[in-house]
Formats: structure tokens, sequence, C-alpha cells
């Protein structure tokens, strides 16, 4: 598996890339976001590990640049200082599937990649063949969703969560089994993150009565996605 690194600081690179070469990845390591955004193109990416500050562009600004520029759905962990709620809500608005704050721990942060890496890869023969729901097909090997043929613009969660809640049509859906499935993670009770997406997803994908479409929270239950046209 190949992770690209966006970090400035020389000692964070040097340690971040002997814990990933350890453990079995190849890692490519750019200073800056124009180091990134220059050479893209030149060697695969499985999954992107960013910070948050860098000397020239903001993690943040990258992160949109790279899935408003290659609407690409590589998953992207932040590794930042900044440590408050709304930087994290920020970050997964923004496209990220994955936030952790520094200083890292060694075991937490290789396995955060290994469960983003197993959502984006692992797919049953079933799942690689593409599935048409209404006016969506989702092509889960690529991780593409279109709708009425337009193609989607989602980050990896969101992927995931639209794959669950339309492949449980006018079912109730917890929001434990959401966070089992789609996160594969502990997320404290009082956080956001399964309502920020859910929001998020709503408005992508115009789940709305007036589309023939109703994506609903049920008290104390979870969500439940309906199609109203039936």
């Amino acid at each position: 598996m190949n992770i690209t690194l966006v970090e400035d600081d020389p000692i964070q690179q040097r340690l971040l890339q002997h814990w990933l070469e350890q453990a079995g990845y190849r890692c490519r390591v750019f200073a800056d976001g124009a180091g990134l955004m220059q050479r893209l193109g030149e060697a695969p990416i499985d999954l992107l590990l960013l910070d948050w500050e860098l000397p020239d562009v903001d993690g943040l600004q990258l992160l949109r640049w790279l899935r408003e520029r290659h609407q690409d759905n590589t998953p992207v962990l932040f590794l930042t200082m900044r440590n408050s709620e709304a930087d994290v809500v920020t970050a997964l608005r923004g496209g990220a599937d994955d936030y952790l704050v520094k200083p890292a721990r060694q075991q937490e942060l290789l396995a955060r990649i290994e469960a983003n890496l197993r959502r984006s890869r692992m797919l049953t023969p079933k799942e690689r063949q593409p599935l048409e729901i209404g006016p969506f097909r989702i092509e889960q090997q690529t991780h593409r969703l279109s709708l009425n043929g337009e193609p989607i613009q989602l980050t990896q969660k969101e992927f995931s969560l639209a794959c669950h809640l339309l492949g449980r049509l006018g079912e109730v859906v917890s929001r434990d089994e959401l966070l089992e499935k789609v996160w594969g993670q502990p997320i404290p009770q009082n956080s956001r993150t399964v309502d920020t997406h859910i929001s998020r997803l709503r408005k992508k994908l115009g789940l709305h009565p007036e589309h023939g479409w109703r994506l609903s929270s049920i008290y104390q239950s979870g969500y439940r996605l309906d199609r109203l046209d039936n």
C-alpha cells in the first residue's frame, strides 16, 4: 500500500515515515502542499496523511483542492495539533475521512490507517458489481456514485454511508450500526460526527421530499432513508 505524507516538520517526517515503512507501507513524503500538487499523479496514493499547518497552504485548502480538482476518493487522515471540535467538524465537512490530534500514538495511527484502507479496498465479488437503486448507480470498486448519470463527489465515509443507507431502504439503521459499519471505531456519544455526515449526504444526494426521497433522523433509534415516489 502507498501512503503519501504531507508534513513540514522534519522530525515528524522521519518518525512517521519510519513507523509507516516499519509497518510495511511505501511512504512518499512532501514538506508542503505545492510538492503534492505538482507531483500528485506520479505515483499511486492509497491513503493521504495530512498535516493542517503547512508553510505554503493550509491542509484544509489542500484537501479541498484534491477533492474539487480530482474528485478523488482517496482516504484522507488529518494528523494535526489542532484539537478543537470546530476544527474536527470543519475537516470532516471539508472532505476528510478521519482525524487524529498530535502527538500521534504509533499503534493508534496504524490502526486508523488499516481501518480506512480496509473499508476502501475489501470488497466481495458481489460488491464489485455496479448496483442501481432508483436514479443512483453505485460502483463500490471505484468508490463512485452517480445520480441520473452524473457523478457525485463524496468522501470515503460519505460514500460508505450512502451505500449502507441505500442498501437498507425503508429500514431504521441505528447509530451504533453506522458507527460500526462506516467508521469502524468508537466515537464519543456527544459527538456530532454522524449527524454532520447525514446532513452533508442529504444535501449532496438531494434526499428531500421534493426529489422523492426522505432521509429522517428517528429519535433515539437512528436514521431511515425512504423513497417516496413508488
